[in-house]
């Protein structure tokens, strides 16, 4: 029970730091993925499919405004977002809040995504 406790805390500091400064710590993210975040690669199909991380799901910049809602439906849901280097997925950051998403992280480049998440491209 105490661990639920710290849990929903951590839930909670996390939120806030992502609201008000866009980026996050690793153990923020993780916090987050405990809690159900909705991993996000935004770079090309192309680019997803030359290499990409377990789990993540792919919605290319130009398509997040038209598939975010049908992906992750509940503003509410953590999301984390990552691309090549961290430019696209910082702009996608933007979109997302601008849509009404209130837990948006941007993870950055895929290299930072992978040491965070732990897994490697196949």
């Amino acid at each position: 029970m105490p661990w639920l406790i710290l849990a929903f805390v951590g839930l909670l500091l996390a939120g806030w730091a992502i609201t008000r400064l866009g980026s996050l710590s690793p153990e923020q993210a993780r916090t987050l993925l405990t809690c159900g975040a909705v991993v996000i690669d935004v770079r090309t199909a192309h680019e997803f499919a030359s290499g990409s991380l377990p789990g993540v799901i792919n919605i290319p910049l130009d398509e997040l405004r038209r598939r975010m809602a049908s992906v992750v439906p509940d503003p509410m849901t953590p999301v984390l977002l990552h691309c090549k280097s961290g430019g696209r997925s910082g702009m996608a950051s933007k979109m997302l809040r601008s849509m009404g998403y209130r837990q948006v992280g941007n993870l950055g480049s895929l290299a930072r995504a992978q040491a965070i998440l732990g897994h490697r491209p196949p």
